[in-house]
């Protein structure tokens, strides 16, 4: 009896150790529904829907960029049974080596690829499509997929508004989580800069696989489907029109052309040439190796990645700094014998004009010598210990133009430019080596000064205000769409805005004066439109001078500031004032009376003058 007693407790023991197991069991299978799931995931198969990408519009509603429909052509290789090759070659109109080729490639990366599918035809036309709709019941694993890819309904702004592709895994990597295998995303232009607004969200079809790892039907009728979430429509603050009209001027020509609504900050056109045509945009793999062999470099925004000496427009800032300061009035006259000269026969030449001249002659005129006395008495002034400090002072008010930095627009790859201080003369020549005369080019926007285009429209823009700039900017709020509280606030410069309409005069007279009187950009005149500019040319090194214009309109309540900058392109007059004044003209009156000047430059040809490494 007692042995008998012995074994209770050794069965109650095990019979509650197995209801415990009992209970564990039941607990995760029926209770517990997410082990259930864990398990049909592992049968489940997940195919992706890619969203429509936001529209891009410009600041009139127009479409910039929007969608149209592209057929790619799919394969799962762990689903792949064996199939007619020359058959579905066939179809596809391909080789059956290329498939061959194709499925041995996805086979050797079987272990990455998984259970996705991978793109194995992108694009096909839609006959093709159509014709393997019908027959692919025939190729197990292969499949369809219908997305949507870049239209371009206007020729406007290719660099601008930069190109979708495909992202390879240095991408994926570097986006963790964001990104897969197959996925699109925006990688240059207004695409990379609001990639995360225009690209959705991915959504998802959920299908069960049999034990056979075939594909049966939708898990739980779809009822965890998830819909693709459009991405957000983007309005710009371009032109349309105003930005292809700039595209047709600078044909054929290397340079860019930047314009500014001066009131916001607003870019309204972005013109960088040579350009990508958008034809070439919606399937930038096609055309990869060409663009990236052309010696003129068309992916390359020099409206905001190429650093140029300014040349003679520089000379508005000298003569604002020069105003502050106190080392010049408007009634100051200074002489010019052909230029300035200065020490032991050293000498910065200037073109043939009257002598001598106050302010506003000199910007009329747009005089060397004049400027050379203005930097050397900012310089020298008695008010700071050294040349060194007062080029450092002089360096400060630069800046507040916006120079030497960048101006934090939101297009990316903006480069700052480069606005020499005491330091770089120290390097150069050795501290207390050197004086206002060893730095006698910064006068008129030579030497060790570089700027972008955009720096020079933002300079034309800040002279329009009277002393106050906005960011240029290239995206507007609208709906779902904020900009950053920065375009939306005036940069002051450190010159007082009582000293700006002096200057405005001599830009008008420049623009105004006849031939006769010496305006040097008299071809910029425009009848009832009061333009005010300066002209500039900038030595190259590489060639011709390079041609410089900045201008806005009207006088009073300006609407329009445009910088045009033309490589090899000779005397401001030449080119640049032309083209800027066009694109004045084509902006406020809607169309160009100009026609012969129109028709000049747009077949005028410099390629042949630009030197390409």
């Amino acid at each position: 009896m007692k042995e008998g007693r012995r074994h209770i407790p050794i069965l109650v023991g095990l019979g509650a150790v197995v209801l415990l197991l009992l209970g564990k069991v039941f607990s995760l299978q029926i209770l517990n529904g997410s082990y259930k799931q864990d398990a049909d995931r592992n049968a489940t198969v997940y195919e992706t829907i890619y969203p429509t990408r936001g529209v891009i519009y410009d600041r009139n509603g127009v479409i910039l960029v929007g969608n149209k429909v592209a057929y790619d052509i799919m394969v799962n290789p762990r689903d792949v049974k064996a199939f007619d090759t020359l058959a579905l070659a066939t179809v596809l109109n391909v080789s059956p080596q290329f498939i061959r080729e194709r499925l041995d490639e996805y086979h050797k990366r079987r272990g990455a690829i998984g259970f996705q599918s991978v793109t194995m035809l992108r694009m096909v036309p839609a006959e093709t499509y159509m014709r393997f709709d019908e027959v692919k019941y025939q190729f197990p694993g292969f499949r369809g997929q219908v997305r949507s890819i870049r239209d371009y309904p206007v020729n406007a702004g290719g660099n601008l508004l930069g190109y979708v592709s495909e992202v390879n895994q240095a991408y994926i990597e570097k986006h963790s989580g964001e990104y897969r295998s197959g996925d699109y995303a925006g990688m240059t232009g207004i695409e990379a800069a609001r990639e995360k607004d225009l690209r959705g969200e991915k959504g998802y079809h959920i299908y069960l696989r049999n034990s056979r790892n075939q594909i049966e039907q939708p898990y739980k009728d779809g009822a965890e489907d998830k819909e693709a979430i459009p991405g957000k429509n983007i309005v710009t603050t371009i032109d349309a029109t105003l930005q292809q009209y700039g595209q047709e001027l600078m044909q054929n020509k290397v340079g860019s052309i930047v314009a500014i609504e001066p009131s916001t900050g607003e870019i309204l056109a972005l013109v960088s040439s040579p350009g990508i045509d958008v034809s070439q945009l919606a399937d930038i793999g096609k055309y990869w190796n060409e663009i990236a062999n052309d010696p003129y470099k068309p992916m390359y925004n020099r409206a905001v990645q190429a650093s140029y000496p300014p040349g003679s427009v520089f000379k508005l800032v000298n003569g604002l700094i020069g105003l502050q300061e106190g080392v010049l009035q408007p009634s100051y006259t200074y002489s010019c014998h052909m230029g300035y000269h200065f020490g032991a026969g050293h000498k910065l030449g200037c073109h043939a004009h009257k002598s001598p001249l106050n302010m506003e002659e000199s910007i009329m005129m747009s005089c060397n010598a004049y400027y050379c006395y203005v930097l050397k008495n900012i310089l020298d002034n008695r008010k700071y210990d050294s040349v060194a400090d007062g080029l450092d002072a002089w360096h400060e008010y630069v800046e507040s133009f916006g120079f030497g930095r960048k101006l934090e627009s939101d297009f990316p790859a903006e480069l700052s430019g480069g606005i020499p201080t005491s330091k770089t003369y120290n390097r150069a020549y050795g501290k207390g080596r050197w004086n206002s005369t060893t730095v006698i080019s910064l006068s008129i926007g030579q030497g060790e000064i570089l700027a972008t285009p955009m720096h020079l429209a933002n300079l034309c823009a800040t002279i329009a205000n009277r002393g106050h700039y906005y960011i240029p900017h290239i995206i507007k709020a609208s709906e779902g769409i904020e900009i950053d509280e920065r375009f939306l606030k005036p940069q002051y410069t450190k010159v007082d805005t009582v000293h700006f309409p002096k200057l405005i005069k001599g830009m008008w007279r420049a623009v105004n004066s006849g031939p006769g009187m010496g305006g040097t950009a008299w071809i910029a005149h425009i009848d009832s439109l009061d333009v005010c500019g300066k002209t500039g040319t900038a030595q190259n090194p590489r060639g011709a001078d390079n041609s410089v214009f900045i201008c806005f309109a009207p006088m009073d309540n300006p609407k329009i500031a445009v910088a045009a900058y033309v490589e090899n392109g000779g005397f401001g007059a030449t080119y640049a004032a032309p083209m800027a004044s066009l694109m004045v003209e084509k902006y406020l009156k809607g169309s160009v009376k100009r026609d012969y000047l129109e028709t000049r430059m747009k077949e005028a040809n410099l390629m042949s003058r630009v030197k390409r490494d």
